[in-house]
């Protein structure tokens, strides 16, 4: 029967897309991992992954539960907190949401700061931008972290910067000691992510290329970060990350400046309307306000 245990040694195969290295990070060996992810398979009745020479890709069906597998854990794990947190009942609890490409750079460096604060404690849950809005709204988060602005009228947004968007070549690419332009880039087929919930980062990233009246060929959107940076290694095609995805060390995988320096990604803050009269919330925006000065 599945469980949070397949599932957390699914989504580590799904981040590697390859058994040995994941086995190694979950100190065991690769046989028995191949075959609680071909149990996986068989209770599901579906196949999750594709095995090719260039190592393991997701299916349509791998991508769909690897998206909803880190939710579930995420929702897990945050619930495992929060009731902890709860039951010591020393200091408020400040839920706080955030989407994966925010997290390589300055935002883990103010989570640590505020965790060694005595009058506040967080609860991380992964999700996108639009997961964020409504968990703001039924009060599940506090606020979060993301990159699209949304129109509703009980959110609060603040753009906090705005960040740079750089190219992720494979490894040996013919653009690879270049700094490419945007048609440059069109010129490749590419990889975006996430594929789901729209509106996101990829049809931001679309937007920049059509206002621009640029075409490109897409030729696989995934719904995670790492998912796409492993199709880059493999060789499929590029993408374009913000800056701090550089910070993620992947095989196989270089980083690369562009030419057209006006090309940028938001990283949005989003409380509720009425959040902004939390003492917790307003402490939190000013260590914002400190660390991107």
């Amino acid at each position: 029967m599945m469980d949070l245990h397949h599932l957390k040694l699914f989504c580590l195969v799904a981040e590697e897309l390859n058994l040995t290295r994941a086995a190694a990070k979950l100190h065991m060996t690769q046989p028995p991992l191949s075959r609680n992810i071909k149990a996986l398979e068989s209770e599901l009745g579906s196949q999750l992954f594709v095995r090719g020479p260039q190592g393991l890709s997701l299916t349509p069906t791998g991508s769909y539960l690897y998206d909803q597998a880190r939710q579930i854990l995420a929702h897990v794990e945050m619930a495992r907190s929060m009731i902890g947190r709860l039951e010591r009942g020393k200091k408020p609890l400040v839920g706080v949401g955030f989407v994966p490409s925010v997290f390589y750079d300055w935002l883990p460096i103010l989570v640590k700061e505020l965790r060694q604060k005595d009058n506040i404690e967080l609860a991380l849950a992964e999700m996108t931008t639009i997961q964020q809005i409504q968990a703001l709204k039924e009060g599940r988060i506090d606020i979060g972290f993301g990159r699209l602005r949304i129109d509703d009228p009980d959110i609060v947004q603040q753009i906090i910067v705005e960040e740079p968007l750089i190219a992720a070549l494979p490894s040996g690419h013919p653009l690879e000691n270049s700094r490419p332009s945007l048609e440059n880039l069109a010129k490749y087929p590419m990889v975006l992510f996430p594929a789901s919930p729209r509106p996101s980062l990829s049809d931001m990233i679309q937007g920049i290329f059509r206002r621009r009246n640029i075409s490109i060929n897409i030729v696989q959107e995934t719904n995670e970060l790492q998912t796409t940076l492993g199709l880059v290694a493999s060789g499929l095609g590029i993408t374009l990350v913000p800056e701090q995805v550089k910070n993620v060390q992947r095989t196989g995988v270089t980083y690369i400046e562009l030419l057209d320096g006006d090309v940028t990604s938001p990283i949005i803050c989003s409380t509720r309307k009425d959040g902004t009269k939390n003492e917790n919330i307003r402490e939190i925006n000013l260590a914002i306000e400190n660390f991107t000065r």
